[in-house]
């Protein structure tokens, strides 16, 4: 059953990356994915603290129309240059609806601007739930890599 934020969005909502601000950090703190997820990603918390510490980190929140939904961090070296896809998460009540699929397109489109961009890479967890599958649908390919105990999937620009 769909809550009462997704039927307010609907099919049209339109999906974009925002900085958060100390204005809307505590929505995004709040976004979860389903408890069946938590071993796949971690929380936001800890990612955007994380983000303060890493020079690299590129992050973003994920909103439809004027409602937050998600959260990206990339680790994004234009020295070297590499590009990692390092968290992504759409909250539960949110997935399912296409907007994961459109924010990821934002994201790759945003890394084709960056200096020598030819990849961008991700890692996941196989397993049950995993979002191997999500990512593998829109175009990342498994390179045989893992990289403590994730496999390593890349996407070419």
């Amino acid at each position: 059953m769909a809550s009462e934020e997704t039927q307010l969005l609907g099919p049209d909502a339109v999906v974009g990356l925002r900085e958060i601000t100390k204005e809307t950090v505590r929505e995004i703190l709040k976004l979860k994915v389903a408890p069946s997820q938590e071993s796949f990603v971690a929380p936001n918390a800890v990612s955007i603290a994380q983000a303060y510490f890493e020079d690299a980190a590129w992050f973003r929140a994920i909103y439809a129309d004027e409602t937050p939904i998600g959260f990206v961090m990339l680790y994004d070296d234009s020295a070297k240059p590499e590009y990692m896809l390092w968290r992504f998460m759409i909250d539960a009540r949110f997935q399912r609806y296409g907007f994961g699929r459109t924010a990821l397109e934002l994201i790759i489109a945003h890394v084709k601007t960056r200096p020598d961009a030819t990849a961008l890479f991700t890692s996941c967890v196989p397993g049950d739930g995993s979002p191997c599958p999500f990512y593998e649908k829109i175009g990342f390919v498994d390179t045989g890599e893992v990289d403590d105990g994730e496999k390593v999937l890349r996407y070419d620009l």
